[in-house]
């Protein structure tokens, strides 16, 4: 037993900032749960050249996609904790799956360990103007009411983050919608811009080219105050819905048991990157808004968002098993 917490305290010293990091030139594996392309993917791809700069390290990002971002994550849990493999973990992993299947190839939080939020990625609801004859949220709320069920919204699928955030107004707002769920977001938003569905319920980062050109119509952002690069369109706040105004975040997380140092000095890595003036002015362009919060803060957070998911798919009986 000496014996082996002594190779224990030795292999967690070669971590200690300042002496000779082991892991040094070794590549650093980030495991992005989802498809390339998306707000997750692009809130670390933004990160990667920094990253491998500060940790003098290459930074190769794996997309491992499908299963609402469960496969991802469970080959993330099962791998080595030498602060060689990191992943990407989301509201939808680390929030809303398990609050929708009672069985998940991972355990949210004993088989990981919180290293950083990377960004907060504001929400919005977006609906085809071409189809949908309301200029602004009130009149939303209002068309809902006098044609109950007559709505659809679409998600990117059951138990996604989408279909959370569609609850949550309909819930919030005394509302009825029919849920049209796709197999993925690519899918979902081509339909509501094609005028199929007329609502949807998105991530600024991937809604904002297509609110730009006019084609979608921002009604509320969940956001503590306007954004930049939306401000003409209100926060679920100022609306009056304070609970419908939480963002979703992407973060880091290691496999348990990864040291402590290890994960400190991804951490450190992290906030020091989202710091440059070049990958926040990226990051915000695209509506993502850099963090950069610590370990103990960022595993204290996801435990808050399963209680709160866990809430909202009682509410909607939503139950993927």
């Amino acid at each position: 037993m000496q014996r082996r917490h002594l190779l224990a305290s030795l292999a967690a010293a070669s971590f200690i900032p300042g002496m000779s990091f082991a892991q040094e030139g070794k590549p650093l594996r980030v495991i992005v749960p989802f498809p390339p392309g998306g707000a997750t993917d692009m809130s670390v791809r933004g990160l990667q050249e920094a990253l491998s700069r500060i940790l003098k390290q290459p930074v190769v990002l794996e997309n491992r996609g499908g299963a609402g971002g469960s496969i991802g994550m469970a080959e993330v849990a099962r791998a080595a904790p030498d602060g060689l493999t990191v992943g990407v973990a989301t509201l939808s992993t680390h929030g809303v799956n398990p609050a929708v299947y009672s069985k998940l190839p991972y355990d949210p939080i004993k088989d990981f360990v919180g290293v950083t939020e990377l960004v907060k990625a504001p929400g919005v609801i977006v609906i085809n103007p071409k189809i949908l004859p309301v200029k602004d949220f009130a009149e939303l709320v209002k068309y809902l009411k006098a044609n109950p069920g007559k709505v659809s919204y679409a998600t990117p699928g059951n138990g996604t983050i989408g279909h959370m955030w569609g609850e949550l107004f309909k819930s919030s707002t005394g509302t009825s919608m029919v849920h049209i769920a796709y197999r993925g977001a690519g899918p979902a938003i081509n339909d509501v811009l094609g005028g199929q569905v007329p609502v949807y319920f998105d991530q600024v980062a991937s809604s904002l080219p297509h609110i730009a050109s006019g084609k979608l119509k921002a009604l509320a952002v969940s956001w503590p105050t306007r954004l930049d690069v939306l401000p003409e369109v209100p926060t679920y706040a100022q609306l009056g819905y304070p609970a419908n105004n939480d963002p979703s975040w992407f973060g880091l997380v290691a496999p348990a048991g990864t040291p402590a140092a290890a994960v400190d000095r991804i951490q450190q890595a992290v906030a020091q990157a989202l710091q440059d003036p070049a990958v926040r002015q990226r990051m915000t362009a695209q509506g993502l808004y850099p963090s950069g919060t610590t370990s103990k803060d960022f595993s204290a957070q996801i435990v808050k968002e399963i209680k709160k998911m866990k809430g909202v798919a009682a509410y909607a009986k939503v139950s993927l098993d």
